[in-house]
């Protein structure tokens, strides 16, 4: 277990190396660009096997335990430690950027995004999954801060060389923003570790606080939580996210979306949550509201986008409706209480299928017509596309029913549980408020049904008066495509009708977290 946890966080960067070397003779083949595709296909695969096999052999009978954990000496003088470990927050996450990785390689050896050479493309792609990966395991802040900074260089060389229009000022937007939220977290984990004189993340979260005053909680939750929040991203600090996701390939927006998204909010129920738990109390009502905005804005920019004549990019529209979901997830965080942790853990799963799935269609559709604007998608020469692509149609209507949170797929249950957490907050916590961002955040969920429905009317439907003419047929869901999007299909079911799979990992564990390391 220990192994494998090291290997699934260091392979990807042991195959960013190989992919840039030169490839051997007999593994050349008749294309090098295929070759070297393909070796990101195989090195992706490999760590989703490593992550199924370290699921298989996790120990389910007690998911708040730290499990295949690794703990060696890095810097001693400032008690820097390589530590390594997961439970059952922090597992499903390692599986959901292990899946998506290999999803989009799959994806990338057959419609590979125009740009510079594939071994750039795969190295890149690698790191970032390396990155991300290592997110998720490692538990000592400084580590914490390293992984979480790995990832933003290849994010920004995907955007700005394999990207589409504005992809150089989308990129610098992306990286300008997140290094200043970074380099405020940095000074708050600092601030975190010198007082309590550690900075290893077990020990911090078992504490539970008592080692750190209530002035320092408060100026650590504030300094982490702009980092993190920025990432997230929650509002107003999201408007790097459009741009870089309607600007990125359809790889980069699904990574984007569906993983990196999740090291912010992670983040906040890894650190801030049982590390700072003062300082979170003094922050909840406001990191709410902040949410609740962040759901009606999201929602009433994706439907001024839907609209007639408004010229939207269906890709920025999705984008924007992650500031909404993501808002969501920050709301059960804000509540502070076991159902709102959880229901924000299984938005967070929720949430990188779903919109994974909806940024691969639309890439398909733009793939299909050379452009994601919604009035030309929508218009005389529009998709139409239960007529003309059935089931592209039919995955398009089915991604957007599971956005919008239908009863019965994965959308429902983690934005049912936040209001549900904010319906009873923990103590200390004004009720009247949180009963108010829950009503708030109700408004938005029927906000988010109109627009979704909006989009699936316009592009699959097309224009009333344009079906008496027998629709033209494009192409439909190619067999690289099925491969590709059918793993998040199912599992957007799965998650949706056995909610208990993902809950039983998570329940335990964050009961654990919200008590102070104490099961």
């Amino acid at each position: 277990m220990q192994f494998l946890l090291a290997f699934i966080v260091v392979g990807p960067l042991l195959g960013a190396a190989a992919a840039l070397l030169p490839a051997p003779p007999g593994l050349k083949g008749k294309n090098p660009d295929q070759a070297v595709l393909r070796h990101g296909v195989t090195v992706t695969a490999a760590i989703l096997i490593a992550a199924v096999v370290l699921t298989l052999g996790f120990d389910h009978d007690h998911p708040s335990k730290m499990q295949a954990t690794t703990d060696i000496s890095w810097i001693p003088a400032l008690d820097v430690r390589i530590h390594l470990g997961i439970d059952g927050i922090s597992l499903p996450l390692l599986v959901l950027t292990a899946l998506l990785t290999f999803l989009c390689a799959l994806y990338s050896y057959s419609k590979m995004p125009a740009g510079p050479s594939p071994k750039a493309f795969v190295a890149l792609l690698l790191v970032l999954e390396s990155g991300t990966l290592a997110t998720f395991a490692v538990l000592d802040l400084l580590l914490f801060f390293l992984a979480f900074e790995m990832v933003l260089i290849p994010m920004y060389f995907l955007i700005a060389r394999w990207g589409g229009d504005q992809r150089q000022p989308a990129a610098w937007r992306f990286i300008l923003y997140t290094l200043l939220g970074s380099v405020v977290m940095l000074l708050g984990l600092l601030l975190i570790g010198l007082q309590s004189g550690t900075f290893d993340m077990v020990a911090l979260a078992t504490d539970n606080g008592r080692g750190l005053t209530t002035s320092v909680q408060v100026i650590a939750v504030l300094a982490i939580g702009l980092g993190l929040a920025v990432k997230t991203p929650m509002w107003p600090l999201h408007s790097w996210l459009p741009d870089a996701h309607t600007a990125a390939p359809t790889v980069g927006s699904v990574l984007l979306a569906g993983v990196l998204l999740k090291m912010g909010t992670y983040g906040f129920v890894r650190i801030a949550l049982p590390i700072a738990p003062d300082g979170m109390r003094t922050f909840a009502p406001y990191l709410a509201a902040f949410a609740v905005v962040g759901i009606i804005y999201g929602s009433l920019a994706c439907l001024a986008l839907a609209r007639k004549g408004a010229k939207g990019d269906l890709k920025r529209l999705i984008a924007y409706s992650s500031v909404g979901h993501m808002g969501f997830v920050l709301l059960g965080i804000a509540s502070m209480t076991p159902t709102g942790v959880n229901g924000a853990l299984f938005a967070n799963i929720a949430h990188g299928l779903i919109t994974g799935l909806l940024f691969f269609l639309v890439g398909a559709l733009k793939d299909r017509y050379g452009t994601a604007d919604l009035d030309t998608l929508a218009g005389a020469t529009g998709a139409a596309l239960y007529g003309r692509a059935p089931r592209l149609g039919g995955l398009l209507a089915f991604a957007a029913v599971a956005s919008l949170g239908l009863p019965g797929l994965a959308g429902f249950w983690g934005e049912m549980l936040t209001m549900f957490g904010a319906f009873d907050p923990a103590e200390g916590l004004s009720r009247p408020a949180f009963l108010t961002f829950m009503a708030i955040a109700g408004v938005g969920t029927l906000l988010t049904a109109a627009y979704l429905l909006v989009v699936v009317r316009r592009v699959c439907m097309g224009v009333p008066e344009r079906q008496a003419a027998e629709p033209a047929a494009i192409a439909d869901v190619q067999g690289y495509e099925f491969a590709a999007w059918t793993p998040l299909v199912a599992l957007t079911v799965l998650a949706g009708l056995w909610p208990a799979v993902l809950l039983g990992l998570t329940d335990p564990a964050v009961q654990k977290l919200l008590a102070g390391g104490k099961s």
